[in-house]
C-alpha cells in the first residue's frame, strides 16, 4: 500500500434547504479549483421537518453529486443545541451549550433517537449517508457508541473513526477552519489559515461553510490553500488516510 500519497479532504458543512443555493455555488467553485471529490455534510431536519419536504431540488442535487463521486455525511439531526441548562446551586458554573453543539447536552437515549431519526430521513430521501460528522465536532461517549451501528466512519476535528478501529481513531491534521471557530470564538485569520494548511501532514483537511463566499479575504486565503494543494489527491473524509 502507498504511504506517500498526499491528500486533501474538503468538507462542506451545513447543507440544508436554506443554504442550497450558496452550497451549490461553492461546490462549482471548488470544482474549478480542482476538487473533484469532497464530503457534503447534510442536515436531515434543520427545522424538524425532513429536508425532502422542504426542497426536492436539494435532494435531487445531492443525489447527482453522490453519483459524481462526492460523499454524503449526516450532520446531526437539526444542527442545533436545543437545550439551555438553567442555573442551579448544585452546578453554579453550568453554561448553556454552544449553539451548534447539538449532542452536548443529550442523554444516551435522546442521542440514539436523534441519530436514528436523521439517518431514516436521509435514507427515505434516497441519500443513505456513508458517514457522520457531529455539529461543531462536539462528540460525547454516548454519541460515539451509537455511531458504530449505522456508519462506516465518523469524523472529529482531527480524527477519523471507523467501527472496529482504534478507539482513539486515526489522527489527521486539524481541519482548517476559514471562518471563526465556535470552540474559541476567535477568527482564524487568512494568514493562520494558510499556515495551518502549510503544516498539514499527509491529509490536509479543509472545512468550508455556506457563509464563506461573503468573506472576500477568506475566499482569497482558501484559493491560495487550494493552489498550493494542487499536487494532493482530493478524497472524501471516509477515504482520508485509507491509502496507507
Amino acid at each position: 500500500m502507498r504511504t506517500d500519497r498526499r491528500e486533501i479532504a474538503v468538507a462542506l458543512h451545513d447543507v440544508e434547504p436554506a443554504t442550497f443555493e450558496r452550497v451549490a455555488l461553492i461546490r462549482d467553485w471548488l470544482a474549478d479549483q480542482g476538487i473533484g471529490r469532497l464530503t457534503l455534510l447534510v442536515v436531515p431536519a434543520p427545522d424538524l421537518h425532513p429536508l425532502q419536504d422542504r426542497s426536492e431540488p436539494l435532494v435531487a442535487w445531492l443525489d447527482e453529486r453522490r453519483r459524481a463521486g462526492d460523499a454524503i455525511a449526516q450532520h446531526g439531526l437539526r444542527d442545533r443545541c436545543a437545550a439551555r441548562p438553567s442555573w442551579s446551586p448544585r452546578r453554579p458554573l453550568t453554561r448553556p451549550c454552544r449553539p451548534d453543539a447539538e449532542f452536548a447536552t443529550l442523554g444516551a437515549e435522546d442521542t440514539r433517537r436523534a441519530v436514528e431519526s436523521g439517518w431514516r430521513i436521509l435514507r427515505l430521501a434516497g441519500l443513505e449517508p456513508a458517514g457522520f460528522v457531529a455539529p461543531g465536532y462536539a462528540y460525547t461517549p454516548a454519541l460515539h457508541a451509537v455511531l458504530t451501528r449505522r456508519f462506516a466512519w465518523w469524523a472529529g476535528a482531527d480524527r477519523i473513526y471507523r467501527p472496529g478501529g482504534p478507539a482513539a481513531g486515526l489522527a489527521t491534521s486539524p481541519a482548517v477552519f476559514p471562518v471563526p471557530a465556535p470552540r474559541t470564538h476567535q477568527p482564524l485569520t487568512p494568514l493562520r489559515t494558510r499556515l495551518r494548511a502549510a503544516t498539514a501532514g499527509r491529509v490536509l483537511r479543509l472545512d468550508l461553510r455556506p457563509a464563506d463566499l461573503d468573506r472576500p479575504r477568506q475566499v482569497a486565503a482558501v484559493e491560495r490553500v487550494l493552489t498550493r494543494a494542487r499536487g494532493r489527491v482530493p478524497v472524501t473524509l471516509g477515504e482520508a488516510g485509507a491509502a496507507g
